[in-house]
């Protein structure tokens, strides 16, 4: 069982950017159970079906991520390549592909937010997240606060985030991961 999914991440991403697509895809594989509903386990498998030319089994899993984060222009954007590379189809079946995918979300309605009137206690003000506690917002500002603090899972999580959501700095961002992967 993985302790840390954000680890995990950064070990099967690392192994991806040097080209080891079947040891990447062995350990998502063999974790597949415990990650149904995680589109960065679907991205990263989906990469590395690609890697190894299994293109339909690729778009089944980018297809799994639109589902899951539909607003992630990075699925959508890797979607469309493994659909090229699967059928090499001309643009309009892919259009039409991404027109069914958008009418079938648009009835998608986020859930509505309750607020109440009293504010939080200090108490709970001043408690610390956990390394496993989602960050809605990474940035590059936030991990580097992290490394500096030694709060190097948490700083790794963010890198692997911004991975997904800034995939033109992932090699500077890698290099961040296996850093602090050797200081853990």
């Amino acid at each position: 069982m993985i302790t840390d999914p954000h680890l995990f991440f950064a070990d099967v991403s690392l192994d991806l950017s040097r080209g080891e697509y079947l040891t990447g895809m062995k350990k998502l594989e063999a974790e597949c159970e415990n990650f149904q509903s995680s589109y960065t386990f679907h991205l990263l498998h989906a990469r590395a079906l690609k890697g190894v030319q299994r293109f339909q089994e690729a778009l089944d899993s980018l297809k799994t991520c639109c589902r899951i984060v539909p607003h992630n222009e990075v699925a959508w954007k890797e979607l469309i390549e493994v659909h090229f590379l699967l059928l090499q189809a001309p643009v309009d079946e892919v259009v039409s592909e991404l027109e069914e995918l958008s009418a079938a979300l648009a009835g998608f309605e986020a859930p509505k937010a309750c607020e109440i009137s009293d504010p939080t206690p200090l108490n709970e003000q001043k408690k610390p997240f956990s390394d496993d506690d989602s960050i809605p917002v990474p940035t590059e500002s936030l991990a580097a606060l992290f490394t500096e603090q030694g709060a190097y899972k948490k700083a790794i999580k963010i890198y692997t985030d911004l991975i997904q959501l800034n995939p033109s700095k992932a090699g500077i961002y890698k290099q961040e991961i296996s850093s602090l992967l050797d200081k853990l």
